[in-house]
């Protein structure tokens, strides 16, 4: 990758997986490629109604976490799927053991549904 502006080209740097530490512009390719992943992976779910006439997309990212909302646990599974094979087209990594999942169901905290590594 280079940069270039009409006064200035920089040299090519190689990318590499992860973020450089101290470097400037490296938060701001992740938050980029996250926000293309999250854009690329939303279509396979669609909006979450939240009564009243609101909806929400079912993706919500802060920084390296991410949000799935969905009333429909076909859709939650399927989003899920789409999100791990883009996250392995772009050589990144979920981690499941970092990662939790709550469903809830008419209010109330549904035991019976658990997302797991298998799913």
């Amino acid at each position: 990758m280079r940069f270039s502006t009409n006064d200035y080209t920089a040299n090519w740097i190689n990318l590499e997986v992860g973020i450089a530490m101290g470097c400037t512009i490296s938060p701001i390719l992740f938050v980029i490629a996250m926000e293309v992943i999250m854009k690329a992976a939303e279509g396979s779910a669609g909006p979450a109604n939240l009564g009243g006439g609101c909806s929400m997309l079912p993706l919500k990212a802060f920084m390296d976490g991410t949000t799935v909302i969905c009333f429909i646990e076909e859709e939650t599974r399927r989003i899920l799927t789409h999100l791990d094979v883009l996250m392995s087209w772009c050589r990144m990594e979920v981690k499941p053991k970092k990662s939790r999942s709550l469903s809830i169901r008419k209010g109330k905290i549904d035991e019976a549904t658990t997302l797991t590594e298998a799913d």
